[in-house]
């Protein structure tokens, strides 16, 4: 079976991005996809804290070249603030910093909120992946040194309360790519006049891909003991079903797979996905009728 597609996981709390990664590495190892020395690339698309559950996509050989357009993707998150209390990293992990006894009511969560969708400033965590002097912004503030980063410009495209008690809340985000929730909770929590940390954060989408098409670390793991690939490999074209295909003749697509321009194609401007039969061919750029070739696949050795 061609090793081109994805897995999405639903990462349990306290595996890393990178150690997913190995985990899909060392599953397919031990069902002996690897058995002839074959090389597979294997990339995720979007870091998940260790702290946090959800949608991991991960990428396969030349699904990998997708990788970068998934970090672009917008996400959907599920996450909880605790109120009352705010950490050095904004999460269950660091130490107390700030305290409130300011318990804030369902209409001044409701009313917040507003301020908080569209397009917003937001300074992220201290305690983030972010490159400061040459080095992660996290290292620097587990070293004790005093971290500034600077505001940056995301779009929350909408946000909603899922439950509330009398200490938190739970809501769900939509946000676009750079959002940090340990931000947006921490800066909501102010807005209401108190402080706040997040409990739970759990990504219930990440671009095209949802919670529903998400396996457990279980169900992975049963591929090394010689479950079926097919079981949880999503195709290529899986990471581009939000954007339209454009069918290829085979002259079109012998042309784009030497990265040749086509030329006086009746299609809108914008992004598309080539193909010939079902055979992923290039993600292309089509503008006044030209289509160049953005990313190629190097697919052509399938039986089209």
């Amino acid at each position: 079976m061609s090793l081109h597609g994805w897995i999405i996981l639903d990462k349990p709390i306290g595996l890393g991005s990178t150690q997913a990664v190995g985990a899909v590495k060392r599953n397919l190892r031990e069902a002996g996809f690897f058995a002839s020395g074959a090389k597979v690339k294997v990339g995720h698309g979007g870091t998940l804290d260790p702290l946090a559950t959800g949608v991991l996509p991960i990428a396969l050989g030349e699904a990998t070249k997708l990788c970068g357009r998934m970090l672009d993707a917008s996400k959907e998150y599920a996450f909880t603030v605790q109120f009352g209390s705010e950490t050095d990293t904004l999460d269950l992990e660091g130490k107390v910093v700030a305290e409130s006894d300011v318990r804030p009511s369902l209409a001044a969560l409701e009313a917040v909120l507003q301020r908080f969708t569209g397009p917003i400033e937001q300074v992220p965590p201290a305690y983030s992946a972010l490159m400061v002097d040459g080095k992660r912004a996290y290292d620097l503030a587990r070293a004790g040194e005093t971290v500034e980063l600077k505001s940056r410009s995301v779009t929350v495209h909408s946000l909603e309360i899922e439950a509330t008690d009398s200490n938190s809340a739970t809501l769900i985000a939509h946000v676009s790519k750079g959002t940090y929730i340990r931000s947006l909770a921490r800066d909501i929590a102010r807005a209401l006049g108190t402080v706040g940390h997040v409990t739970m954060l759990r990504r219930l989408r990440a671009g095209p891909f949802a919670l529903e098409q998400a396996i457990s670390l279980d169900k992975l793991n049963e591929l090394g003991k010689g479950a079926p690939l097919e079981n949880v490999l999503l195709p290529l074209e899986a990471g581009l079903v939000d954007i339209p295909a454009l069918n290829l003749s085979p002259e079109q697509a012998s042309m784009v797979r030497q990265g040749r321009v086509l030329t006086g194609l009746p299609q809108n401007d914008g992004l598309y996905w080539a193909r010939s039969g079902n055979i992923p061919i290039a993600l292309i750029e089509l503008s006044g009728g030209d289509a160049r070739v953005v990313r190629g696949f190097n697919l052509s050795d399938v039986a089209e």
